[in-house]
């Protein structure tokens, strides 16, 4: 119930972010410069105290259940996002709906099916070097179609966004499982020092680039958990069913997932009354380029 609570006011706070970060003038990606436009906005600011909050549920839900069974839960925050969209535009799009069934039918298939138990949080530190490697890889490649590309760069900063976040959860699980003040001494909590700020960053280039909510929500969405999954497997010792029947289960339940999160991205609306008054647009160089409303 934790991690369902923190889904619903992440969820809450995405779509204030979305709304926010398309006020303030466009940003290369990884500017610190956004976060000095943002917080003159008392909505993106208010958004930001609903996400500490969700983040602190989701501290309490990891301290008492695996990695593998908190972060799918988290799915939610993209259905509870798209559901508070509709509602403030007074439109309800049956496909939209039938995406939500979806995704919400794989995530509790999953759940039902894997049944993760178990796990370590002491995990030595020699797996900072793959991690960061990996990490590193996959931001680097993301950032560098987001620069070449102006129609994936939304996408591609989405997908790094994901990709940060999976790696952020992993962390926090090992820092809330060392307790206070071991977590101090050890390396997790000095990484998630890093891994953190750059996610919050990026997400809030991925939200100022797009004009829709939902596709980027959906890659960070369905990013986040597959990669909390897959780490919590192979670094943390988390028990899924195994059995061939189980994997099977499993698949096709993340396969549903994605469907459901996929239809969403593609049917969702715009959101209406982003960007009320004329804002000016920079380009590459910093210029004031061009004015979008």
């Amino acid at each position: 119930m934790t991690a369902l609570g923190a889904a619903l006011v992440f969820g809450i706070s995405s779509v204030a972010e979305q709304r926010s970060a398309k006020r303030v003038q466009t940003r290369r990606a990884l500017s610190p410069r956004i976060l000095l436009d943002l917080v003159r906005q008392p909505l993106w600011v208010a958004a930001i105290g609903g996400t500490l909050l969700g983040f602190t549920l989701q501290v309490v839900a990891l301290g008492f259940g695996p990695l593998a069974l908190v972060q799918p839960i988290l799915v939610f925050d993209l259905i509870f996002a798209v559901l508070i969209n509709a509602y403030l535009r007074g439109r309800w799009d049956p496909q939209i709906l039938l995406g939500v069934v979806a995704c919400a039918a794989g995530i509790g298939g999953f759940l039902a099916v894997a049944r993760p138990s178990g796990g370590r949080t002491d995990v030595s530190f020699d797996v900072i070097l793959p991690l960061a490697a990996g990490l590193a890889g996959g931001v680097a490649g993301c950032l560098a179609v987001a620069k070449r590309s102006e129609t994936l760069r939304p996408l591609a900063l989405a997908l790094a966004t994901g990709i940060n976040y999976g790696v952020a959860a992993f962390l926090v699980k090992m820092v809330v499982g060392r307790g206070f003040p071991a977590l101090l001494t050890d390396w997790p909590i000095y990484a998630l020092a890093i891994v953190g700020p750059v996610g919050f960053i990026l997400n809030q280039d991925a939200f100022q680039q797009g004009t829709l909510i939902a596709p980027v929500l959906a890659i960070i969405t369905a990013c986040d958990p597959i990669i909390s999954i897959a780490l919590a497997t192979v670094w943390l010792a988390e028990k899924l069913n195994d059995s061939p029947i189980g994997i099977a289960g499993e698949v096709i339940a993340l396969v549903l997932m994605v469907t459901g999160i996929v239809v969403i991205a593609h049917r969702a609306p715009q959101v209406a009354g982003s960007r009320p008054t004329p804002a000016p647009r920079e380009s590459a160089g910093g210029q004031r380029a061009s004015w979008t409303g």
